[in-house]
């Protein structure tokens, strides 16, 4: 007996809502939906689904699209700056180059500046490779001016996109100098392991203090981040796979306070995205199953 194609694609259905939403909470939710809707359709009328995963996706991408302008009000009034929800991932994600850089914390904050259908083109045809008329027909327009909406989000994206050209070692050997630096309280250590106009951005969501808006600077930066030895001695901070890539987890006792992302280029730290949202950190016990 053949595998259920909702069983068989399931991976990959969570990975496009996830891509789309930037939230684990609401791509489960989606692929949830997703599931009532195909247990849903009679014997008969699955016989006649010619592509189950084309028609799956298009299932997702349409759920997707009508959470998306929900979430766009709820961010509207979101204390402070909103990060994507961080998924601890295994070391094949990043052995995909495509699918780590689409899933990295930096690539979803670019994602989100891009309007609900520009996003869900974007995501279908970068990184899935949907072919133009499916993605036409999951979003009832024509191809023609699907093409062109790609185009606009592709050349928005490319204008704001991080560029992590480093490899993986590299990666791990920064952010190990990193935390080695913030954990001793190192500033002239901080100084030298963070880009002059390194950006960081907090999220906190009004339940954990962070910055309230991005912060640019290493000059100003550093020696705030060398408090972290004082105001928490003791805390562990470890290297983990987050979406796709090198992270790190600070711990200052017993619960997970912090997920901290990275872009590094030219073997310094030009981008952190700390998140500290306490509800966004739930799900970092279990290793996320991504698939294009």
């Amino acid at each position: 007996m053949s595998e259920d194609p909702f069983v068989a694609h399931r991976s990959l259905l969570f990975t496009v809502a996830y891509e789309m939403l930037g939230s684990v909470a609401d791509a489960e939710d989606v692929v949830q939906e997703t599931w009532l809707r195909w247990a849903g359709v009679g014997d008969a009328e699955r016989c006649e689904v010619r592509d189950p995963r084309a028609y799956l996706v298009r299932i997702v991408t349409r759920l997707c699209l009508n959470r998306l302008r929900t979430l766009a009000r709820q961010r509207e009034e979101y204390v402070g700056e909103w990060l994507p929800e961080p998924l601890l991932t295994s070391p094949d994600v990043a052995e995909d180059v495509e699918l780590a850089e689409s899933v990295s914390i930096a690539m979803l904050a670019v994602l989100e500046t891009l309007l609900p259908t520009e996003r869900a083109v974007f995501v279908l045809r970068e990184v899935f490779d949907v072919p133009y008329d499916e993605i036409a027909e999951a979003l009832d327009k024509s191809p023609a001016a699907v093409r062109q909406i790609a185009t606009r989000a592709r050349k928005h994206v490319a204008a704001r996109r991080p560029r992590m050209s480093v490899s993986r070692t590299e990666q791990e050997q920064v952010v190990e100098r990193f935390l080695a630096a913030l954990t001793t309280g190192d500033v002239p250590g901080l100084l030298e392991v963070l880009a002059p106009d390194v950006l960081v951005v907090g999220d906190g969501g009004g339940l954990a203090p962070t910055i309230p808006k991005p912060v640019r600077g290493a000059a100003k930066l550093a020696p705030v981040m060398a408090r972290f030895a004082e105001v928490a001695p003791g805390a562990r901070a470890f290297i983990v796979d987050l979406n796709g890539g090198i992270a790190a987890r600070i711990d200052p006792g017993g619960e997970n306070d912090t997920a901290v992302s990275f872009v590094i280029e030219d073997g310094r730290i030009t981008q952190i995205y700390a998140i500290r949202n306490p509800h966004k950190l739930e799900r970092l016990g279990e290793v996320a199953e991504l698939r294009r």
